[in-house]
């Protein structure tokens, strides 16, 4: 077994609870990664049920599908971009399903490839790609982008307080070097903050790199036009979980089923969005900054 396949999946317990799944249900899970929601929903759609799993990154389909073996016939993976969920669906046949989830941002098998770039802790190169097959790469922003775009970046994605100087400082050291590492980005960011590494509750160059990484990616325009496409695939009482990891996504979230609720399609079920237990942070220290909000469609 693979070691991303330890890591349990966040708020499975609500999500399960809300979705309700059932047997000959269609189910779609937006952002498959591990597999871990997949497995417990299609526990409870078999038998006559189907889950659609789709991610943008090809390593990860190919462990869930290991990790879904067991249900073989009863789920479809699809390599795609989840912002594509409408016409995603429309290709394979299906114009409605029973309950869509989203579980955002980084998966833990993405963040422990050392060779994918997006950790902090641990180096390589600096990629941040969760489709391999685009051109972009966190490397071609750190070195080709001004000062001001770097800046404005890292500002607006990372809510970075110290953007400014974040960005005066690659473009010093780029001009001797190119930053072709994230120990070599991550020694930069230290040297730029005004504060010894002591003083801060995460790791300094967190919001940086998480700011890069939401660029690389395009990924608070997939959620919000995923998220404005989801009314017109799920049924009558179907239900969206949506899974936020930075206040920057669940407040596309907050405000997309507030517009829904507006013109009179959704029903929010989570006036706060809900966050993990005690018992469930100590044991999957990914669920301590997880917040769930969930719809109903009329």
């Amino acid at each position: 077994m693979e070691k991303s396949y330890l890591h349990n999946p966040v708020l499975a317990r609500e999500v399960i609870s809300f979705l309700n799944p059932a047997p000959g249900q269609i189910i779609v899970d937006a952002t498959i990664g591990g597999a871990g929601h997949s497995e417990q929903i299609l526990q409870r759609i078999i038998p006559g049920g189907m889950l659609i799993g789709i991610d943008r990154d090809e390593e990860t389909l190919r462990l869930a599908s290991e990790r879904l073996k067991p249900f073989e016939g009863s789920f479809k993976l699809i390599n795609k971009n989840f912002k594509h969920l409408k016409e995603t669906l429309k290709d394979i046949g299906v114009e409605k399903v029973n309950g869509i989830i989203f579980d955002l941002g980084i998966s833990s098998i993405q963040m422990e490839a050392w060779q994918r770039g997006f950790s902090i802790k641990n180096d390589g190169p600096l990629d941040m790609r969760m489709d391999r097959n685009q051109a972009l790469t966190a490397k071609d922003l750190v070195n080709r982008l001004s000062e001001i775009e770097l800046s404005d970046i890292i500002r607006e994605f990372g809510e970075e307080r110290f953007h400014r100087r974040i960005a005066k400082r690659i473009v010093e050291e780029r001009k001797k070097k190119e930053i072709n590492t994230t120990a070599e980005l991550t020694e930069v960011i230290l040297k730029s903050l005004p504060y010894r590494r002591n003083k801060y509750k995460i790791h300094p160059a967190t919001r940086a790199f998480q700011a890069l990484r939401i660029r690389v990616n395009d990924e608070l325009g997939s959620i919000s036009h995923a998220l404005e496409e989801s009314p017109d695939v799920l049924e009558k009482t179907a239900r969206i979980c949506v899974i936020s990891f930075h206040s920057l996504e669940d407040r596309i979230v907050k405000n997309r089923f507030k517009e829904f609720k507006a013109k009179g399609i959704f029903k929010v079920l989570t006036k706060k969005p809900l966050t993990a237990d005690e018992n469930e942070m100590i044991t999957n220290p990914r669920s301590r900054s997880a917040k769930l909000r969930v719809g109903e469609r009329l």
